[in-house]
């Protein structure tokens, strides 16, 4: 699909959402539970600045001074995350709602609701909902700006004795962008380097922006320290975001850019190979770009365990081909916030976690670092992982 026609058709389903979630709101929040005229005005005229503020916050983010921009971007953002927990928990109480009717229709005897007691249940039901949401909503935004949890894993690749024990500290999906900035940064790489780690991977998805915008948030990266060095591969952001200044940027920082490419490293005697592919759907993007894992892994030993970088989790189907050990990936987020982990497992097979995709190759799939658009996280904390080959 050509880029226009994608960005386009991306408006298109963004604008339709948004009318159609502010006027579901409308109907549940205002219309069934104000008590008059003016009241349904009000509350009508502040839905309208809310879907606004949603229209013209997001890109005003990314184009105002960055002060402003983290400003409009915590509003614009946050209230896109309150209408993603908000809006299945409606969903639920209408679902719940036809058995309901159903029952009362069934019974005769039933006279019809008189409309004050009508109001007065659609104002309990909203109540309840709005309450639920709101709880969910601030324990989201709490969990998002908490530090980064550290997660060990123990992975059992049956690799040579001198590699058991390496250690892999993987990041991915920091979106560093208009709500996170150089302190996340800061802390991040001291988190890091407390970890001791021999390899760094980030899996993709570092940026929402452009490096003249955000290079100065992501110059931690260059203090980062491990043995063998830090590796990246590119997320599908990274395209949206300027991908060539980027590899530029990281690969001036001291970081290795893997891109459909390996390298050895020798640990204890013992040889193990890092390769890296550009995103699933980068050829998209032109240029030199695109997921080619038979350049990353043809003609290798196979003798030699290898590790592969790979931002979505969908491309273990090829690293399986080749008889990849490790994948490391990242993209899902987990779902990020509950329950969206069930869509995100009809587009990838893998949402969060280890797992051992078959004989030969086991798939870690991170839930992320940061997190992209609304500033939280329910029920998928963000981590650092710090993977042990055994």
């Amino acid at each position: 699909m050509p880029p226009a026609l994608r960005f386009a058709l991306i408006v298109t389903v963004g604008l339709t959402l948004v009318v159609g979630t502010h006027l579901y709101f409308y109907r549940r929040f205002v219309r069934d539970v104000a008590a008059g005229p003016r009241g349904r005005r009000f509350g009508g005229v502040i839905l309208i600045l809310l879907a606004l503020l949603l229209v013209l916050g997001l890109p005003g983010s990314r184009l105002l001074p960055r002060a402003a921009g983290e400003v409009v971007g915590f509003l614009a953002f946050g209230w896109m995350g309150v209408i993603a927990v908000t809006v299945p928990l409606l969903v639920l109480v209408d679902l719940l709602r036809v058995p309901y009717a159903r029952w009362r229709r069934s019974r005769q005897d039933q006279a019809p609701l008189d409309p004050g007691r009508r109001v007065a249940i659609s104002r309990g039901v909203a109540a309840v909902t709005a309450l639920g949401a709101g709880t969910t909503s601030a324990a989201g935004f709490k969990a998002a700006f908490d530090a980064p949890e550290v997660r060990e894993v123990q992975v059992p690749l049956g690799v040579p004795a001198p590699l058991r024990g390496l250690r892999v500290v993987q990041v991915s999906d920091i979106h560093v962008g208009p709500t996170i900035g150089r302190a996340f940064m800061d802390d991040l790489v001291a988190r890091i380097n407390a970890l001791e780690p021999d390899i760094v991977a980030i899996t993709g998805d570092l940026v929402d922006g452009t490096v003249r915008r955000l290079g100065p948030h992501t110059a931690p990266l260059g203090a980062i320290e491990s043995r063998y060095g830090t590796f990246f591969v590119t997320g599908n952001h990274e395209y949206y975001s300027g991908a060539d200044p980027w590899i530029a940027e990281l690969t001036r920082l001291g970081i290795k850019v893997l891109r459909n490419e390996r390298v050895t490293i020798e640990h204890g005697g013992a040889q193990l190979d890092i390769a890296g592919v550009d995103d699933w759907r980068a050829h998209g993007f032109g240029g030199d770009h695109g997921h080619d894992p038979d350049k990353a892994l043809g003609g290798r030993d196979p003798e030699r365990p290898v590790i592969l970088l790979a931002h979505q989790p969908k491309s273990v189907f090829d690293a399986a081909r080749h008889g990849v050990d490790l994948v490391l990936s990242g993209h899902t987020h987990g779902g990020q916030i509950w329950p969206f982990a069930a869509v995100v497992k009809l587009v990838q097979p893998y949402v969060k976690g280890l797992y051992r995709h078959d004989e030969k190759t086991w798939i870690y799939v991170h839930p992320g670092t940061g997190y992209w658009g609304p500033p939280m996280r329910v029920g998928v904390p963000a981590e650092i992982a710090v993977l042990t080959l055994a």
